[in-house]
């Protein structure tokens, strides 16, 4: 929806911004695969793991909600 949006739009900018979000969505789900393979057990740094995961796609998102606030100023 966003990526249509985003070309609707024709701004070079929020496009990029778009497909940051999609790499770093895609990276979390390849994080998260790998600790989930690896084993059941909980393990500190398998947390670790996944929490910067998902740090990183609320950082990308963040900068998605900045982008759109300063297009629209």
């Amino acid at each position: 929806m966003l990526i249509s949006l985003a070309f609707w739009l024709k701004e070079a900018v929020v496009e990029r911004v778009l497909l940051i979000v999609l790499i770093v969505e895609i990276l979390n789900s390849a994080i998260e695969s790998v600790v989930g393979r690896i084993g059941d057990e909980h393990h500190v740094l398998s947390d670790g793991a996944k929490d910067m995961g998902s740090a990183a796609v609320c950082i990308s998102l963040l900068l998605v909600c900045v982008t759109w606030i300063i297009i629209l100023i």
